[in-house]
């Protein structure tokens, strides 16, 4: 599902080149669950955006279902996105314009699947929200966001779903419900998933843990 070789990002810092990930190499199976562990500023969330294709490396290369991303160009790997990747974000990132309903269907119909309004219901009924389908996000508590946006990364049934911190902003019985949630849709949807956590129990109920220090994977 995911191959990396040699991945690495260098940034200008001030006219002097920063490091922030230096020869990266893994693979992650279809339906593996796999947690990316590391401290603030290890470069977890720099790989994770190198992992969809949202920035580009300066060196290395990352495949996707067997596709480069580094062959693609920007609106290719947008398409690529919106075949086979869900995101779950620390911050939510729901459309502050578009109620819960809304903010679900917005993948669908992106990707051209009718019945959008039944499937982004069915999906709300799942995380415990059909009765907040109406809500706007503003109007939604941190954990009810966070279950919006675990429906609409799922809904569209992607075949890797990436989460960057996803109990980050939660408090710590909220975020238990929610990282409960998401392995119980994983495992039903057998999605491959990717997590980044700074969290030791969240990644010890992944299958795999990848440990990165300094920009490097350890061990």
């Amino acid at each position: 599902m995911i191959e990396v070789v040699g991945l690495g990002k260098t940034v200008d810092n001030g006219g002097e080149p920063l490091t922030i990930l230096q020869d990266i190499s893994f693979s992650v199976m279809p339906g593996e669950t796999v947690a990316i562990v590391g401290a603030s500023g290890s470069g977890k969330s720099t790989l994770l955006g190198l992992l969809a294709g949202l920035d580009s490396p300066t060196a290395g290369e990352v495949r996707l279902d067997d596709v480069s991303l580094n062959s693609l160009d920007e609106d290719q790997r947008a398409k690529l996105r919106g075949r086979l990747l869900g995101f779950v974000f620390q911050s939510f990132q729901l459309l502050p314009s578009l109620n819960a309903l809304e903010n679900v269907m917005l993948p669908l119909e992106l990707a051209g699947l009718s019945r959008s309004t039944v499937a982004a219901s069915d999906w709300l009924a799942r995380v415990g929200l059909s009765h907040r389908l109406k809500h706007y996000p503003k109007h939604l508590s941190g954990g009810e966001q966070q279950r919006v946006a675990l429906a609409r990364a799922f809904a569209p049934n992607p075949q890797l779903v990436l989460a960057d911190e996803p109990t980050g902003n939660l408090d710590a019985a909220t975020g238990q419900q929610v990282i409960d949630l998401m392995f119980d849709l994983n495992a039903k949807q057998g999605t491959t998933l990717l997590l980044v956590t700074h969290d030791e129990a969240i990644a010890a109920r992944c299958g795999r843990v990848l440990r990165i220090q300094s920009g490097r994977l350890a061990g």
